[in-house]
């Protein structure tokens, strides 16, 4: 099992979920995973991306039964405020990222007539603003996954993930008007991870199209 952006937050959650239901996880980002096998790329380098992940499934074994392609970021700033360089690098690692690690992990997922989970967001579904580049994103892998569903059916499982806000690091760097206030209420990532492998674990023929996960009192969604 491949986890893109595995070294913390929902990525790390997977990671462990994977590793406790007795599986062998993988995992692709910028820092080091100690728990797995990782290769350390910049997802933003798309095809670095595609190398490193086909480099990491070889160096394993070769086969791959799913992906879930985690890795994400963000900084929140209204667009005329945020360079270009910054705008495009959130759409690479959230979109291009994505498609990138699908890509190099495509072969041997065709093999295994394997399952993806990709992640994208309840900003995906809605808008916000100063968020321009990461609604971008997510609305992309919104369509993105929608279209492999179709394309592969009968030959690759694909779920769709729109996870709501969790008790990560995600926010951590931003300024204090693009956190979460003191009183809100989120997901724990370990129990979003949950309906990760539930989605994994699908027999085949039955597939989990797409899954909204937040919290009872999530103000982004629907």
């Amino acid at each position: 099992m491949l986890v893109s952006g595995g070294a913390s937050g929902l990525g790390a959650a997977v990671v462990a979920a994977v590793r406790d239901a007795g599986g062998t996880p993988l995992a692709l980002d910028r820092m080091p995973v100690p728990s797995a096998e990782h290769e350390i790329v910049d997802l933003a380098d798309g095809r670095a991306t595609e190398l490193a992940t086909r480099r990491l499934v070889e160096r394993t074994g070769g086969r791959l039964d799913g992906v879930f392609t985690a890795a994400g970021t963000d900084r929140p700033a209204p667009f005329g405020a945020l360079d270009g360089a910054g705008w495009e690098r959130i759409v690479g690692v959230n979109l291009l990222g994505t498609a990138a690690v699908i890509r190099g992990a495509l072969p041997r997922l065709e093999a295994s007539a394997g399952r993806i989970v990709t992640c994208a967001s309840t900003l995906g579904l809605r808008v916000a603003g100063d968020a321009s580049a990461y609604c971008a994103s997510k609305f992309g892998i919104v369509g993105f996954t929608r279209a492999l569903a179709e394309e592969f059916k009968g030959r690759l499982g694909v779920t769709l993930l729109v996870p709501g806000g969790m008790t990560t690091a995600f926010f951590d760097d931003r300024e204090e008007q693009y956190k979460p206030g003191p009183d809100a209420k989120l997901n724990r990532p370990e129990d979003v991870a949950r309906t990760v492998l539930f989605a994994l674990a699908q027999p085949p023929g039955c597939e989990i199209r797409e899954l909204v996960v937040t919290s009872s009192w999530e103000t982004s969604y629907p």
